[in-house]
């Protein structure tokens, strides 16, 4: 028998555990109550710099945090257009349950008779999302997108080994894919072939026949993003899954863009065996510091046996093993996700794809002539998201990606996606949290950008010493001298940019690789190296 403790756990506690086994006893254990071994005592210096002791007060903390905030450009001030991020909604409405006593203090190992709410939850929303993706189980076990990948080839891994296969290990990727991909693919042990694009960003259904059939005695499986990487939804993807299947190997539909399929079309019923799922995108929970995320897989029937398990769950053997320390991820998120669901309703879901894709397309036409979209399905639509080419700036203008990135900051944007998947470029994913009218103010701010590289074009403005290279501005800009050949008002409040309420950048334009190519040494003098020899 064991039980868990935390930093919060006292004598009192303890000696009531006691107690109730009829043990009498005072726990010296605990003492003293900071429970930190003397030799692991800190005895340098820390927390030295200035930041750390500038707020002494709770009124100066406060304030301080606002300043902080006031310099972010975040989603509660604008659209973040992040193709392939997909950085919606995160309603407070589906948040609140997370710091919930219930939710968020529960231990992972606690014994299942005393978990029965969490684990009604975790099996409502699996169970909703195999209605959504059309696959059999869903595991809820893998934390992020990138960990879902590896439990799903593991899955398939383990689904060959238990057939007498274990000998296939031959992956099949388009280079369009995520970077993760591959990644994925050599963790499991797998060996990757490249399969190539066709001129309109598709997989090359030829070159994808030929390699799946010359690697026929050792395919593993596929893997693909459907809505493709591109912002397409490929048309050959029923015959890409056929071509797998037909030469041994399973496939592996990446769920990045799952944003664009939820309600209209489920992966498991166009071929895929395996799915990750970003809920950390499609189904609401936030990006990065409200993490972690959850990337739970969902599979067919016949791998179901072949799924993560844990040693606290029924399902541990014959797994192929456990991939996070806890049987069901992050599961104090689940609440995000499972609330999202409920309060939207199949319709509700349904609506939010249909719209998702309605706002892409609502982009793309009104930039078509200013910006090329670069791909197109061929009705001349787009999914969720279009990849907007700029690189023909840099050859007539000199204005590149990042110029362009850096002005829509002054348009009081968050930049799209850059240079991913294609190099120079910007990948726009507006979901479907944004109304028409922040829709149009973002392209109102493109058109814009678009008439001043025009101006640079003609030699009406210097090619060096315009709003594009400049942007972004500050304030300071502003108030300060000027001697610029465009008016203040043209550099700091741009079409997009509210005249109230209008996001300042707190500095100027940052060398986005300088400390990459810039190391500086931090390392401590000689004398810190012989004190620590003594």
């Amino acid at each position: 028998m064991g039980i868990t403790l935390d930093e919060r756990s006292r004598r009192a506690t303890t000696q009531a555990v006691w107690r109730a086994f009829g043990i009498a006893r005072d726990d010296d254990d605990l003492a003293p109550l900071y429970r930190v071994p003397e030799a692991l005592h800190r005895k340098s210096d820390y927390l030295q710099h200035h930041v750390f002791h500038m707020n002494r007060a709770e009124t100066e903390m406060m304030r301080y945090m606002r300043r902080l905030a006031d310099r972010d450009l975040a989603l509660d001030r604008a659209m973040i257009p992040l193709g392939s991020c997909t950085m919606k909604l995160n309603s407070a409405a589906e948040m609140m349950p997370v710091s919930w006593r219930e939710f968020s203090l529960l231990h992972p190992f606690a014994p299942a008779d005393q978990a029965l709410g969490y684990r009604e939850m975790i099996d409502d929303l699996s169970s909703k999302l195999c209605d959504i993706t059309g696959y059999d189980t869903i595991s809820m076990q893998p934390n992020s997108g990138a960990q879902g990948e590896y439990a799903g080839l593991l899955t398939i891994a383990a689904y060959h080994a238990a057939r007498g296969a274990a000998h296939r290990n031959i992956c099949l990727i388009p280079t369009s894919a995520h970077g993760t991909n591959p990644a994925s693919a050599q963790m499991v042990g797998w060996k990757v072939v490249p399969v190539q694009s066709d001129e309109r960003g598709d997989i090359d259904l030829e070159d994808f026949r030929t390699k799946a059939a010359l690697h026929a005695d050792h395919l593993a499986g596929c893997m693909i993003t459907y809505p493709s990487t591109h912002g397409v939804f490929e048309e050959t993807v029923h015959e890409v899954c056929q071509i797998t299947h037909d030469n041994g190997g399973q496939v592996y539909i990446d769920g990045a863009n799952m944003n664009a399929m939820v309600g209209l079309s489920r992966p498991g019923d166009l071929g895929g065996d395996v799915s990750h799922l970003n809920l950390h995108k499609t189904f609401c929970i936030p990006h990065g510091g409200g993490g972690p995320g959850m990337g739970p897989i969902g599979v067919k029937a016949h791998l179901t046996p072949h799924l993560p398990g844990h040693h606290t769950t029924a399902d541990a053997a014959g797994a192929s093993g456990a991939v996070s320390a806890a049987a069901f991820g992050s599961p104090s998120l689940l609440p995000i996700s499972w609330a999202y669901c409920l309060m939207m309703g199949g319709e509700g879901l349904t609506q939010a794809t249909r719209v998702a894709i309605l706002n892409a397309n609502y982009i793309a036409k009104r930039l078509e002539g200013s910006f090329e979209v670069l791909y197109k399905g061929p009705t001349g639509r787009v999914a969720h998201e279009c990849i907007l080419d700029v690189r023909p700036f840099a050859v007539s203008a000199g204005i590149t990606v990042d110029d362009i990135a850096k002005r829509l900051i002054d348009c009081g944007f968050h930049a799209p996606t850059m240079s991913w998947p294609v190099a120079g470029t910007l990948m726009v994913e507006p979901t479907e949290s944004e109304t028409k009218a922040e829709l149009d103010r973002f392209c109102d701010a493109m058109l814009a950008i678009r008439a001043e590289i025009a101006a640079v074009e003609n030699g009406q403005i210097d090619a060096e010493n315009n709003p594009l290279k400049h942007a972004p501005h500050t304030v300071e800009d502003l108030v300060g001298d000027w001697d610029r050949p465009y008016s203040r008002e043209q550099g700091c409040f741009p079409p997009g940019a509210f005249r109230v309420d209008k996001y300042w950048p707190p500095v100027n334009r940052v060398d986005n690789v300088y400390g990459d190519r810039h190391l500086v040494c931090t390392c401590p003098p000689m004398s810190d190296y012989a004190e620590a020899a003594e």
